[in-house]
């Protein structure tokens, strides 16, 4: 067995339990994931994908970052839980606009400076991660959303360049978010 391979599919059991925890809304998934990325960044160099290369390097900061928003929270200047709650609306275009505006850009950068073979798709499923991690950190409902459309993308070009045991991670990932969304709406309106 390869490195490459023990490191995938370490990364795929590092995954699960961050699935396992954010589902849960468990703060615990912050500490999944920085582990995760970390073991996925040869992963993703040897298969060309460097935007994904990338975007792993932005998870482990942000998961840095998520954490301190979940733990820090305070309500009426009180620490508290952050509640699950909607995206406010005047959001989503500025969230729709980072998503253009990065797929483009890092597409570029991708047909230009690399040998990537799918420097879109690898763009597109990287600017709606930043996006989606963000949401996340927020505690936004909707994350769940663009998490599904990542994931199945994702799937769909890690079966395309034959990092198989990520494809089913990501179809799982896929199937769990339509879940999750299901599970932070029941808790949203518990704290209604």
């Amino acid at each position: 067995m390869t490195t490459e391979l023990c490191l995938e599919i370490a990364g795929v059991l590092v995954g699960l339990l961050y699935l396992y925890y954010e589902y849960k809304a468990s703060a615990l998934l912050w500490i999944a994931g920085v582990i995760m990325p970390a073991l996925s960044l040869v992963v993703y160099y040897n298969a060309g994908l460097y935007a994904d290369l990338a975007i792993n390097i932005y998870y482990m900061f942000a998961a840095v970052y998520g954490w301190i928003a979940w733990h820090f929270y305070k309500k009426d200047d009180k620490p508290a839980e952050m509640p699950v709650s909607k995206m406010p609306r005047p959001f989503y275009v500025p969230a729709a606009l980072i998503t253009v505006a990065l797929t483009a850009t890092l597409s570029f950068v991708l047909a230009i400076f690399t040998d990537s073979t799918v420097p879109v798709w690898d763009s597109f499923t990287t600017a709606l991660s930043v996006v989606a991690m963000w949401m996340l950190s927020r505690k936004y409902v909707e994350q769940w959303l663009v998490w599904v459309v990542v994931d199945v993308v994702s799937a769909g070009l890690y079966i395309y360049k034959g990092i198989y045991f990520y494809a089913a991670l990501y179809a799982l990932y896929a199937v769990v978010a339509i879940f999750g969304y299901i599970n932070w709406k029941k808790m949203m309106h518990a704290n209604d």
